[in-house]
């Protein structure tokens, strides 16, 4: 990927080396999002967490819903149940923010802000920016505590992506999907659940989701995760055609990071075994399958997920 000359985006806050968890949260603009892992003011820590996993896993129950039972609550957008990661400490002193990870990250959400402001404008609309939190091991969220064992993730309740980089090293070595253009997909990935809270999608996905049975709430889940790969597609067609930012074999490792965080992968690495029922992001070749839709049409009307399952 060809991201050192891009546009670095105002919009990164990065709280490495910060400490871990700070004070008091970043509160109200409601709605859905990370992780709440907090018991008694104490973090679960990552075995604790690993331990919530394994129960999920074993009874069936996707285990985000345990993890939110234990800290409080708190809907999830764009984290993946079954990731387990080993945390590691952020630097000591201040946050670093020129180094090259960190840039890298800037250049990205640079990229998504000027493709979808196009992408707005064409519908008569304002795009309105996400901010993205960079930050190491534990820190708060809007939605909660943010910690890295749940990988990369979206609050709408402070609009703002949350991602601890080592998640970039483990996508790499435990997940098996290399590549830059791979870890840009992420954050693209994450920046489509922003774009469906601005629409209204994501509220009303959870609004039909009450009431219904798991199985039937989380094939909605299902649909909201491959449309948010979708519209990840659709930012990398629109930003290699404003100047050709895309090299040979980056579709391909976008394409290796979608179906390395697929449910049915995760699941089986995880307990050996998958369970339909429960999935909540969609299979590793739907979700290679929706980005690669986006990606070949650049279209929002390619990405109704919610009619058709099928990615031709």
């Amino acid at each position: 990927m060809r991201w050192q000359d891009g546009r670095r985006s105002d919009n990164v806050e990065d709280r490495r080396g910060a400490g871990g968890v700070g004070g008091g949260g970043l509160g109200g603009l409601g709605g859905r999002g990370g992780f709440p892992l907090r018991v008694g003011g104490r973090g679960l820590g990552i075995g604790g967490t690993v331990v919530v996993l394994l129960i999920g896993l074993f009874l069936g129950v996707d285990p985000r819903m345990l993890l939110g039972l234990v800290g409080g609550g708190g809907d999830v957008t764009g984290s993946l149940p079954g990731y387990e990661q080993q945390r590691q400490a952020g630097p000591a002193g201040g946050p670093a923010a020129t180094d090259q990870a960190a840039e890298f990250v800037r250049a990205v959400l640079g990229y998504t802000e000027d493709v979808w402001h196009q992408v707005f404008a064409e519908q008569g609309a304002t795009y309105q920016e996400p901010r993205l939190v960079l930050f190491s091991g534990v820190d708060n969220s809007g939605c909660g505590t943010a910690q890295s064992a749940m990988g990369p993730f979206y609050c709408p309740a402070d609009r703002s992506i949350y991602i601890d980089l080592a998640f970039y090293k483990d996508l790499q070595t435990r997940l098996g999907a290399p590549g830059d253009f791979a870890q840009a997909y992420v954050i693209a990935h994450e920046v489509g659940h922003h774009v469906q809270t601005l629409t209204g999608t994501s509220a009303e996905v959870h609004k039909a989701q009450r009431g219904l049975p798991k199985a039937q709430a989380n094939a909605l889940s299902v649909r909201l995760e491959l449309q948010a790969d979708c519209y990840a597609g659709i930012w990398a067609n629109r930003v290699n055609a404003r100047g050709q930012v895309l090299e040979v074999g980056d579709v391909e490792e976008a394409l290796g990071a979608a179906a390395a965080v697929g449910d049915d992968r995760l699941q089986s690495q995880a307990q050996g075994r998958v369970v339909p029922d429960s999935f909540t992001h969609g299979s590793s070749e739907q979700r290679a399958g929706w980005f690669r839709r986006g990606f070949e049409s650049g279209r929002l009307d390619a990405c109704d997920t919610f009619s058709d399952l099928t990615a031709r």
